[in-house]
């Protein structure tokens, strides 16, 4: 009888187990199986979970999302709250340096590790509602706005949101990065505020010039992106304008800033030689638009978009001109030259070999690559007549800037560096170092068909 009592009670106590097993798991199907995703964090209340994850890094909470959808969508219920935005969007964007971390740990790693969290959290979401959540998420942060913040100069804000989308971009096919930059340019309205600065006189909107660059510059054109990357963007944000606003806006973005407030200077092509700092960024957007990177291109639309940049806002003097076609390479280079001499300018291009001899022997370039490049341009030519006149008028230019600058030296035009003296030394030790190449050349050629 006992043991009969004692098995039928065991058996009692199991089915009310069973029962309440059951109980536990009260909604059949999904639920069961999401609380089984969670594993041993099933125990934990959401609150101790949530508290647990302000122990990890943002790395480390990255590769906790990978682990399951459930817990990958508690992880973005804990981002949406207000502890997860106070922990995770760091604000100090004037600061270089975060508190708490080694030294030298930069906010920028910090956005590009958020970058990745958000990247992995929203993995199965459409592109549409990923945008959507991500916008949702850093909303708050006034200094990921064309016009957030009060001192855009000294801010990394834009900086960070740029690294922070090229992460979260990373691998994205081209339609769903047409998505991001249709999205980000309705977000910030920049259609309109890039239609007021292109139709508008250069350097009437000089603050508005100076926001859309450095939102192009960090957001859209991020540091550190890959060239097909940046080749992608940069056609987007030219591609919708005419050919005239393309050079405008090239401008703005790449063009030389002064070093006092950050603005545009318009000016600086026009009133004399520049440097190569000055011009080394439109030389690198133009490499890259000529690369074969940027599909959406051809080398006539780039010519024409570097013809045009040439008169804004006015006529460059040809110095600058010269110098920005070498900082841009061979390949660009010698098409802009010989589109010259197909067209039948030869006056025009003779005028811009001699100032990119001048250049050579000013900026310290080795002069026999103009000989070669001269050499180059002369195949182009389609009758011995055509490239003769070239010639011709490659020495007439010589002989007519010489004279002009030995007027001005004899004039006594003379400021406090003496520029005129100096321009004077440094076209006659051109013109000799060019001919020299040229000799050197023709001996050569002889010796080697004697």
């Amino acid at each position: 009888m006992t043991s009969s009592a004692g098995s039928s009670c065991t058996s009692t106590l199991g089915q009310k187990q069973r029962r309440s097993s059951r109980r536990s798991c009260h909604t059949p199907g999904r639920d069961c199986q999401a609380l089984s995703a969670l594993g041993d964090f099933q125990t934990l209340p959401l609150e101790i979970f949530q508290m647990m994850l302000n122990y990890l890094s943002v790395k480390d909470i990255s590769m906790l999302s990978m682990v399951s959808k459930t817990i990958s969508s508690r992880l973005i219920n804990y981002i949406s709250t207000s502890s997860g935005t106070r922990r995770l969007l760091l604000q100090d964007f004037h600061n270089l340096e975060l508190p708490g971390r080694k030294e030298g740990a930069s906010i920028l790693e910090h956005y590009k590790s958020l970058g990745l969290l958000l990247k992995r959290c929203t993995l199965l979401l459409p592109t549409r509602e990923r945008l959507k959540y991500v916008h949702k998420v850093l909303s708050g942060v006034s200094c990921f706005k064309l016009n957030g913040c009060a001192s855009p100069l000294h801010c990394l804000g834009l900086q960070c949101y740029g690294v922070f989308l090229q992460i979260l971009t990373a691998g994205w096919d081209e339609l769903e990065c047409h998505r991001v930059f249709n999205f980000l340019w309705e977000l910030s309205n920049l259609a309109r505020k890039v239609q007021t600065v292109v139709s508008s006189k250069p350097g009437s909107a000089r603050r508005l010039e100076l926001r859309i660059r450095l939102y192009c510059r960090g957001v859209l054109l991020s540091p550190g992106s890959h060239r097909s990357d940046s080749a992608f963007w940069l056609t987007r944000i030219l591609k919708p304008w005419p050919m005239v606003n393309q050079a405008r806006l090239l401008y703005i973005i790449f063009g030389p800033v002064s070093s006092l407030d950050g603005h545009v200077v318009w000016q600086k092509m026009i009133e004399g030689p520049t440097d190569e700092t000055s011009l080394k960024g439109l030389a690198d957007a133009i490499k890259l638009l000529y690369g074969t990177e940027a599909r959406e291109w051809t080398a006539d639309d780039v010519i024409s978009l570097v013809d045009e940049l040439s008169v804004i806002p006015q006529e460059w003097l040809m110095e600058n001109n010269a110098r920005l076609l070498l900082l841009s390479g061979n390949s660009i280079c010698f098409t802009f030259l010989a589109s010259k001499a197909v067209n039948g300018r030869a006056a025009e291009l003779a005028r811009l070999m001699v100032f990119m001899a001048l250049v050579c022997e000013k900026d310290l370039y080795c002069m026999d690559w103009a000989v070669k490049m001269m050499q180059k341009v002369c195949r182009v030519f389609s009758t011995p007549w055509e490239r003769n006149n070239f010639l011709q008028c490659l020495e007439n230019t010589f002989a007519h800037m010489l004279m002009d600058m030995l007027q001005a030296v004899l004039a006594g035009e003379r400021d406090e560096e003496d520029s005129s003296f100096l321009n004077l030394f440094h076209l006659v030790n051109a013109q000799a170092s060019f001919h020299k190449e040229i000799l050197y050349l023709a001996m050569s050629n002889n010796s080697s068909t004697t």
